[in-house]
């Protein structure tokens, strides 16, 4: 799993990046701006930390926006500490999320009241000796690796504006994401469960901030 979550990053940190150089008028001069510097593709885009939405108590990471930054991945590190887990948990996790509009608040503040997406993760250090007390396939969902929806949005601050060559302008930003994953929505809509559990029961929570480099 770790090999497969690399090579997703690495492809999509690949089609992120832009072109080697970018060369714009100065409206005031009519002259050619500087030409923007390249960017190395696996340089991430900004770096990120959170907590919740079952990523870990405390997540930290980097991600890449493409797509005229309507797209964004985030490869993140969560940690569990063993007083909330029995055991010391770390999660790693692939967001891949979508923005499909953004508000200009004003000339520094943006909002993205609609953020949509997926993601998946795998946590080590799980300890489960119940399975042992059933026969082979009783269990039929993986106890570690996770899949679900992801439902959220941002407000963003821009620190720095964006220059003459081209380069966007820094911005630091905070987040919320609803999300679940694929074991709270199949164990809601089978077994009867939906009668006992009510939608609160299979969402999660995660807020975190965002820092552009």
């Amino acid at each position: 799993m770790p090999r497969i979550w690399f090579l997703l990053s690495w492809l999509l940190g690949l089609s992120a990046a832009g072109p080697a150089l970018a060369q714009t008028t100065d409206p005031a001069t009519g002259a050619p701006a500087a030409a923007r510097p390249a960017v190395p593709w696996y340089r991430p885009r900004h770096l990120l930390a959170q907590t919740g939405s079952g990523l870990g108590l405390l997540a930290v990471g980097a991600g890449y926006a493409f797509a005229r930054d309507q797209v964004e991945t985030d490869v993140l590190l969560g940690f569990v500490p063993r007083r909330y887990a029995g055991s010391s948990l770390l999660i790693p996790s692939l967001k891949l999320l979508y923005s499909p509009f953004k508000v200009e608040l004003s000339e520094s503040v943006q909002l993205r009241p609609l953020t949509a997406g997926l993601y998946v993760s795998h946590t080590y250090g799980i300890i489960n000796d119940d399975r042992r007390k059933y026969s082979k396939g009783y269990y039929w969902f993986s106890a570690d690796t996770r899949v679900g929806p992801l439902l959220g949005g941002r407000l963003s601050y821009q620190r720095l504006p964006a220059t003459l060559s081209g380069r966007r302008g820094r911005q630091f930003s905070a987040y919320y994401e609803l999300g679940s994953n694929d074991l709270y929505v199949i164990s809601y809509y089978t077994g009867g469960n939906a009668n006992s559990l009510r939608l609160k029961d299979i969402l999660t929570l995660g807020i975190g901030v965002k820092a552009d480099l």
